[in-house]
């Protein structure tokens, strides 16, 4: 009888272990993801020479999920070359960000996002709109940050809400 009660207690705590891990796994995902999203958008930008976006959207509605895409600078429709304008413009498909994975906030140059639609650029050298990512996970309240650096446009991923503090003056002396 203790036997099947050690046993019982065993699996209690292996299965609230378990049940404890696989959300940020979930989220875990969602991020590499996003940043290998990213980093190819750079790759792209840079083997191409020319500017590539991301566009965000904090909430779905008909036309789109909530997540993000990537939009090349080439004509859509197949018909080559470079587009004129934003409208004709070639644009990825859709990510949608798992189910219960949201964007909690998306800093740009210094603006914060909360809701709407956001855009960031990758440009021909390499650099990138300043941008910071935070992505969370509900109803665990579990978090991750995803950064891109201007200058180099190098992307950096931190558990939790990071924010890089400014430079200083002194940081150069």
């Amino acid at each position: 009888m203790v036997v099947i009660i050690v046993l019982g207690l065993l699996a209690t705590v292996v299965y609230v272990t378990w049940e404890a891990v696989v959300p940020r796994t979930k989220l875990n995902s969602a991020v590499r993801e996003l940043a290998a999203t990213l980093q190819e958008t750079r790759s792209d930008a840079v083997s191409r020479g020319i500017a590539f976006t991301v566009e965000y959207y904090f909430e779905a509605d008909e036309t789109h999920p909530r997540g993000y895409r990537v939009v090349t600078p080439f004509r859509a429709g197949g018909a080559g070359g470079l587009a004129a304008d934003t409208e004709e413009r070639m644009a990825l498909a859709w990510k949608a960000l798992p189910e219960q994975i949201e964007f909690q906030s998306i800093t740009i140059n210094g603006i914060l996002f909360t809701k709407g639609r956001c855009e960031v650029r990758f440009d021909a050298r390499g650099s990138a709109s300043d941008h910071t990512i935070v992505l969370v996970q509900h109803p665990y309240g579990n978090t991750y940050t995803v950064e891109v650096q201007a200058l180099t446009g190098f992307i950096q991923m931190q558990p939790g809400e990071f924010l890089r503090n400014a430079p200083k003056d002194s940081d150069f002396e």
